[in-house]
Formats: C-alpha cells, structure tokens, sequence
C-alpha cells in the first residue's frame, strides 16, 4: 500500500456532460468561495463556462470526446489531481463512454473521491477533510498480487 498526500489546497477536476453543464455550473457559482481556495482544472467547454460564469481560473483541457477524459486520468496518474466533481448524465450514451469507463477507474484504483451528483458534491465541499492534509491509500496491486491478492 502506498500513500499519497492531498494538501490542504486540493486539486479539484470538474467535469460535466453536456445534459449536465448547467448543474454543474449553478453548484460552482453557488460554491464559489469554498471553490476559490482549491486549485481547479476541467474538461474543455465545462471548464471555460464555470470560469465565465464564476471568474474563477480553471485550467481547462481537451473536450472529452476529444481526449480530455483521458488528461484528466493521466493528471490522477501523476497525482495532479485528488478530487473529482463529474456530473454524468446516466441516460444518454456518450461517443467516449469507454474513455468516461477509463477515467471512474482510475479515480478508484488512486483512491480519488468522485462526486457524481449534487449532493455528494455538497457532501465533499462540507467535509472536514477538505480543510486539512489527507493521505490516500493506494493499493499497489503488482505486489497485491505476488501476494495472492
């Protein structure tokens, strides 16, 4: 098992499908103070509409169909990113749902807390974990498995 170290000032990835922009964008405008002491980043046109509507900086990335999901994942991989807020829409098919698949899998197997409705994302903004230092652990599953696991 190893560990790695959310700092007080998380990084905080927002992600939205389009059927759920709107939510996600009315969340952050509602949040914007708690936001604004967290270092933020996003998918493509969800990350430069929360900027707009909120003057908060949110690095944005690719879209995701054109590989911003798959940024995302490489920033959990290099520990970039420690939290995650994506508002998916559960009824329509997406043209990158193997890439979204991709992205939920890796924020497990880094320990990274994915928000995926309102409330829980309320529920992370709340928590007292997001005012100090918190340790995830991350299974090495290399040597899980020499191990038998």
């Amino acid at each position: 098992m190893s560990h790695l170290k959310m700092e007080k000032q998380k990084r905080i990835a927002l992600i939205a499908h389009d059927n759920r922009k709107g939510e996600l964008i009315a969340w952050a405008s509602k949040n914007k103070e708690k936001l604004s002491r967290h270092f933020l980043c996003g998918t493509g046109t969800t990350a430069s509409m929360i900027s707009a509507e909120t003057g908060l900086p949110v690095r944005g990335y690719q879209s995701g169909p054109l590989g911003g999901d798959q940024q995302i994942g490489a920033c959990i991989v290099n520990n970039e990113v420690n939290l995650m807020v994506f508002f998916w829409d559960p009824l329509a098919a997406q043209p990158h749902d193997p890439d979204v698949k991709a992205l939920l899998r890796l924020a497990v197997l880094y320990d990274v807390p994915v928000a995926m409705s309102q409330s829980a994302a309320d529920f992370f903004l709340g928590s007292t974990c997001m005012e100090e230092e918190y340790e995830r652990n991350v299974i090495d599953f290399v040597q899980a498995r020499k191990k038998g696991f």
